[in-house]
């Protein structure tokens, strides 16, 4: 196969990022093998959430479990927090979770956002040991105490704000001396009063010290949400929902983070870490007309200005605010909804698609570097196709782990894995006649984490040597009729 000239690339960030939430208090984690075929294509970030309370009698089990006989009338009943129980920490392990699915996450091409609601009261060395325990997972986010505005998780419950500032602002100390790598968000208010110039976000006195120090600024809203779920009906004139009307939203977004500028005295990205039209008060019919609107009107207003990228929440949702509906029958199946297809658009508008530059021409063996999912080296070549395939498959002859892009469609090779069947890049779109495709290869962790081996930048970079190339077997005819 000498005759592909092969060029290295250089990925570069989306205009706007667009990230994936994958499990919660509302579902169960889904393996990134299934969401790539479902979607084609990786996410900047995906989110999982996950608590931490080892003080509390009832720690380490999932709070629900626990107390699965205790009366509660909403979500957030519990002692603390219904997420998943973070696995690590003193006296813990990193060989459950949430480090398996930040494995997982990473291996895949993306890059991990770990949701931590966290006992305020812990000492620096819990604290510390979770930073140790997340260094090597390269450029990822850590969103701790989120939602730190309301009153319904536990933080909020047994902490005031200013507790919860302090906190945070411990936390990001203790993290940026121990894993520089990873980012610190601060998930909180917004401005309140959209004709008032001068408006403060909410708790802002109290959190200022901690948007100071935090990396990345966020807040969570739904164009509509039913914030009664499971203990109710979403019916028309019931007061367990709410819908935000998408002017308004982006107004309230635009605002926040002009006034969190001129008050820390700096510019950081403010995302929107849980986002979704609840199908519950829309009907699943009409839950992606919203988030199209919202996507219109981010391009019209150049939100890239102030903007820093949105999750969706979720893939697969036990009610309506997911990709998928898990079946109440089998927690493992999903049931596709119609926001599904009406995503896959959205993640082939370039709005959200990174971007590549030529670094130049390249031979084998080349090295190609993993920084993030808007920071690789990737090694690029380009096939004559003289109409759309029957058959076209790659055979690898190295143990690599690798992400391979071709016609807009992405696919995951593991490390063991020989042959990759290119076939469903041409199943929804097939080629009208000959065309050229590039085929382009980058290449995450094997293992999902960094090597401190590899040399004094392992905390933001991961190498891996590619020496020879695939064998291509490509097909335009059936091998007989039947």
């Amino acid at each position: 196969m000498e005759q592909w000239k092969l060029k290295k690339v250089s990925r570069t960030p989306a205009p706007c990022g667009l990230d994936l939430g994958d499990g919660s208090e509302r579902a169960e984690y889904v393996n990134q093998d299934y969401i790539l075929h479902a979607l084609g294509r990786p996410h900047r970030n995906v989110n999982i959430m996950y608590t931490y309370y080892p003080k509390d009698k009832e720690w380490p089990q999932r709070i629900s479990e626990a107390c699965k006989d205790m009366e509660i009338h909403f979500q957030w009943d519990y002692p603390y927090d219904d997420y998943f129980p973070y696995e690590g920490g003193i006296g813990g392990s990193t060989e459950g979770q949430p480090f398996e699915q930040m494995r997982d996450i990473r291996r895949h091409g993306q890059d991990v956002t770990l949701t931590l609601t966290i006992d305020c009261s812990l000492e620096d060395e819990y604290l510390r040991q979770i930073a140790k325990e997340l260094k090597p997972f390269g450029r990822m986010r850590l969103r701790i105490n989120h939602e730190c505005t309301g009153d319904w998780f536990t933080h909020n419950q047994r902490y005031s704000f200013e507790e919860i500032g302090a906190f945070f602002e411990r936390f990001d100390k203790i993290i940026k001396e121990e894993a520089p790598n990873i980012r610190t968000v601060l998930c909180a208010g917004c401005v309140t009063d959209l004709e008032d110039p001068d408006s403060k976000v909410q708790a802002e006195d109290a959190l200022l010290g901690a948007y100071k120090a935090a990396d990345v600024w966020s807040m969570d809203c739904y164009l509509a949400l039913h914030y009664g779920w499971p203990f109710d009906v979403c019916e028309k004139g019931g007061d367990s929902y709410a819908t935000t009307p998408v002017d308004v939203f982006c107004k309230r977004l635009e605002l926040t983070a002009k006034r969190l500028a001129k008050v820390t005295g700096t510019k950081k990205p403010l995302v929107v870490s849980e986002f979704n039209t609840d199908g519950d008060v829309t009907g699943p019919l009409h839950q992606g007309e919203s988030i199209q609107r919202f996507v219109d009107k981010l391009k019209k207003d150049h939100a890239e200005q102030w903007f820093g990228g949105f999750c969706l929440y979720q893939f697969r949702d036990r009610g309506r605010l997911g990709l998928e509906i898990e079946d109440p029958n089998n927690a493992s199946v999903g049931i596709a909804q119609p926001l599904l297809q009406d995503y896959k658009k959205l993640l082939q508008d370039p709005y959200f698609l990174p971007g590549e530059e030529v670094i130049g021409d390249t031979e084998l063996p080349v090295v190609l570097r993993w920084g993030s999912a808007e920071d690789a080296e990737g090694l690029q070549f380009t096939v004559s196709f003289e109409a759309s395939p029957e058959f076209c498959e790659l055979t690898f002859e190295e143990d690599l782990n690798l992400m391979i892009e071709v016609h807009g469609h992405w696919f995951y090779k593991a490390p063991g894995t020989k042959t990759i069947d290119l076939m469903s890049a041409f199943f929804e779109n097939p080629l009208d006649g000959a065309e050229n495709i590039t085929f382009t290869i980058y290449a995450p962790p094997a293992t999902g984490e960094n090597d401190p081996e590899q040399g004094e930048d392992w905390l933001d970079n991961y190498y891996t040597t590619i020496h020879k190339l695939p064998s291509l077997r490509l097909r335009y005819e059936p091998v007989a009729e039947a």
